[in-house]
């Protein structure tokens, strides 16, 4: 009789089963890798803008003020003569800067509030939604004017202002996901083995909360944006000289009925693209983390 020697069929490695699910996720939603790429090249601009901005963003040069888009100036001149495309890179290294600080802040603060109020629930969770509330009574966008008119314009207040009014968001979204996951079974075994409550919140619960946490604090960097550019555009934000797309945005509305469109108008597209580029992400994450959608090839 023959001997049949089988064939070991090749089982899919993990690696590559998970780089082809990611790939699938990705042609699923192209618009999302896109504003990812561009979120990415953003902050690389930024963070190389001494070297990929052609100019010095302060330097001043009276004999090529308000010059329109030229081969010496991709983007024009402001009233100064300073070039304008220096200024919006380097702008970038503020407005970034202002929009990831504030929701890692806002991310650490809420969540470890979050947590706590969730667990313990009682007169512990009461009065920290009582606060929670008392925040929430006032707009944020208001409680921000506020914070910056009381504390100063510097970039270290506006990112605690922004903050501030992002905690909450973060409080009441861990608080509920804490209500949820506290009676399931992994919980209850943690607890029954005698693991202190710091530990049973923050290792076995809390990084059980992380895909709703990341799709949050992504929307909230646009909104985070947003808000500082606005800031800046009203005067409370981040002052001239200092490049910030929303103040420079300001200077450039004065010069629109007078022809000079260019100062008014790529600031604000930064802005635009930055804000949309967050959001689409965020949708991406949303999808791509949302345990009902893993099935889906």
């Amino acid at each position: 009789m023959a001997d049949i020697t089988e064939t070991p069929i090749p089982l899919l490695r993990p690696a590559t089963s998970t780089m082809r699910l990611v790939w699938l996720r990705i042609r699923r939603n192209w618009l999302s890798a896109i504003a990812l790429a561009i979120i990415v090249a953003m902050i690389l601009v930024a963070l190389g803008a001494d070297w990929i901005a052609p100019y010095e963003p302060d330097a001043t040069d009276p004999d090529a003020a308000l010059q329109s888009m030229s081969w010496h100036h991709w983007l024009g001149t402001d009233i100064y003569g300073r070039d304008l495309l220096s200024r919006i890179i380097h702008a970038a290294r503020v407005d970034l800067t202002v929009a990831f600080g504030a929701t890692a802040v806002a991310l650490a603060i809420g969540s470890a509030i979050g947590a706590i109020a969730g667990h313990y629930r009682g007169l512990v969770d009461l009065v920290i939604m009582r606060c929670v509330d008392s925040v929430m009574a006032f707009p944020a966008f208001i409680l921000a004017m506020a914070i910056t008119a009381a504390l100063g314009n510097s970039v270290g207040n506006v990112l605690l202002a922004i903050a501030i009014t992002q905690i909450p968001t973060y409080l009441r979204l861990i608080r509920g996901e804490i209500f949820r996951i506290r009676e399931m079974e992994y919980a209850d075994a943690a607890r029954v083995v005698g693991n202190p409550a710091w530990r049973i919140m923050f290792i076995h619960l809390l990084p059980n909360c992380l895909p709703p946490i990341i799709v949050q604090a992504t929307l909230a960097m646009g909104y985070a944006l947003l808000t500082m550019s606005a800031l800046s555009f009203i005067g409370l934000g981040i002052q001239p000289p200092q490049s910030e797309w929303g103040s420079m945005t300001a200077e450039g509305a004065q010069y629109i009925v007078t022809g000079e469109w260019w100062l008014f108008l790529f600031p604000g597209l930064a802005i635009v693209i930055m804000v949309l580029a967050f959001n689409l992400v965020g949708d991406g994450l949303r999808d791509f983390l949302d345990p009902r959608m893993r099935g889906v090839r």
